[in-house]
């Protein structure tokens, strides 16, 4: 079952925890598959799929303390094992499985306050799902801003569909305050922090996420010379 070390309650500490769970249970449906399917007997009791803080993984009956010390999984798991597709059941776990790490970060962050609760999120939303590695489907990035294509504005500079920087419709556009309040909760990918129209922003090209200038070190002068931004992020990936 599944276990709380020292209770994190810091935004760090929450993702960290979330992210160890995600590992395991990641593990379990792909690399250890093959045990991870014979261990989820139909013949047995009510199975669960925990994730534990260590990167570990495990499949045992659900807690018997009422109400239990963590949210707890999906229960019978092993029920439909001979039933479905194995990879349709994979999938179905998979999705289980995700609903389960919110449900644990969301009940340990309880007490953090809206912008941390935010911020939580965000961090744990640049990663793909476990649905998404399972069924090794490519996560799909919200562009909020891009909501038409005259939204696209941060700050000084805006990034058209062809990525060259505009200037600012700041003082051109009536509409102007409405844009604001309407972007008023993008996050930054890299601090989560809320949008500012006050701040230089970039969006990259390839995920369509935005940032702060100063936490991608890219200047309104820099901008200018960029015909297609790439975050560190799809840098990374594209290196992988």
């Amino acid at each position: 079952m599944a276990s709380v070390s020292s209770g994190p309650r810091t935004v760090e500490e929450i993702f960290k925890d979330y992210s160890a769970r995600r590992a395991g249970i990641i593990r379990a449906l792909t690399f250890d598959v093959d045990e991870f399917y014979g261990l989820c007997d139909p013949e047995k009791e009510n199975l669960c799929l925990y994730g534990h803080s260590n990167e570990t993984w495990e499949v045992n009956l659900p807690a018997e303390e009422v109400p239990p010390e963590l949210p707890e999984p999906a229960l019978g798991i092993n029920f439909a094992r001979d039933g479905m597709n194995r990879r349709d059941w994979l999938s179905l776990i998979a999705v289980h499985s995700d609903c389960w790490l919110l449900s644990v970060a969301f009940y340990l962050g309880a007490r953090l306050n809206r912008n941390e609760r935010k911020r939580m999120f965000s961090l744990m939303n640049e990663l793909p799902t476990v649905f998404e590695v399972v069924t090794e489907r490519k996560p799909v990035k919200d562009n909020k801003p891009n909501a038409d294509s005259g939204s696209r504005s941060r700050g000084s500079t805006k990034r058209s569909i062809d990525g060259q920087p505009k200037s600012n419709p700041k003082l051109a556009n009536e509409g102007f305050e409405e844009e604001e309040d309407e972007h008023s909760e993008t996050l930054c990918g890299s601090c989560g922090g809320n949008y500012n129209a006050d701040e230089f922003w970039i969006g990259c090209d390839i995920c369509e996420r935005w940032y702060h200038g100063k936490c991608v070190k890219i200047t309104p002068a820099k901008a200018e010379s960029i015909k297609q931004y790439k975050c560190p992020s799809c840098i990374k990936r594209g290196r992988q």
